[in-house]
């Protein structure tokens, strides 16, 4: 490769790794959201789903100082620098893909998780304050009522009455009663929301993992060019 081809491909893969750096922060703050969000419904989410924005947390991380690490190979033309980028970065894209398999793979198993972690955190509405308010966070935040329907309160309170947080619109002061609350089962909307956060954590991994193929690229034809600059010096 001439000086102008390498220059080139110097100057493409630097400004790759500015993308790839900016790409770290995104898949961070990416997982750090969903992090958030799943630890607001930790009572009715089993652990295994916190495993994929976990994922995705320390990729952007470890994404953010191996850019870092590529654009000081590529300004010092160090093929060593080079050769190691390109193969933390193939690593980081092999990590990437698990993230984003284990988004698509959990999907299957939202429906029967959420119906019998609801149904069994129901029964203790009133005796653990800890259950008492994940229900009303859940209930207040996603503008539902119960697991399936408001009808499944009548399990627990037998005075006509059901939590104040399926009322959100309610006067403090009065009762929530079945024919102000709101209709929406619990069940349906949260595993609307998993079902998109695991759906954005595969697609995000996966398409930010094959991009990332394009920087090994990049790296490897820039180390061959200084290495066989080197050997005709």
């Amino acid at each position: 490769m001439d000086s102008v081809g390498m220059s080139c491909v110097k100057y493409l893969l630097f400004f790759f790794n500015l993308l790839f750096a900016i790409s770290g922060i995104t898949i961070f703050t990416v997982g750090i959201i969903i992090q958030n969000m799943y630890y607001n419904y930790s009572q009715f989410i089993d652990e295994k789903f916190f495993s994929a924005p976990m994922i995705l947390i320390v990729v952007g991380v470890i994404v953010f100082v191996v850019a870092f690490f590529g654009c000081c190979g590529a300004i010092q033309e160090s093929n060593f620098m080079l050769i190691t980028f390109a193969v933390l970065l193939f690593l980081i894209f092999l990590m990437e893909v698990a993230g984003g398999v284990a988004g698509y793979v959990l999907q299957k198993d939202i429906d029967a998780m959420l119906k019998q972690r609801m149904d069994d955190s129901m029964k203790k509405y009133n005796e653990n304050p800890e259950i008492t308010n994940s229900w009303n966070v859940l209930q207040y935040d996603l503008n539902c009522c119960g697991t399936d329907s408001l009808k499944d309160w009548e399990k627990i309170y037998n005075n006509g009455t059901i939590p104040y947080s399926c009322c959100p619109t309610n006067p403090v002061d009065e009762p929530c009663t079945q024919d102000k609350a709101n209709k929406a089962g619990c069940l349906g909307v949260l595993k609307e929301l998993l079902e998109k956060n695991t759906a954005l954590v595969g697609g995000f991994g996966l398409g930010v993992a094959f991009t990332q193929l394009i920087g090994v690229v990049f790296a490897c034809c820039l180390a061959r060019s200084i290495r066989k600059e080197y050997e005709t010096v």
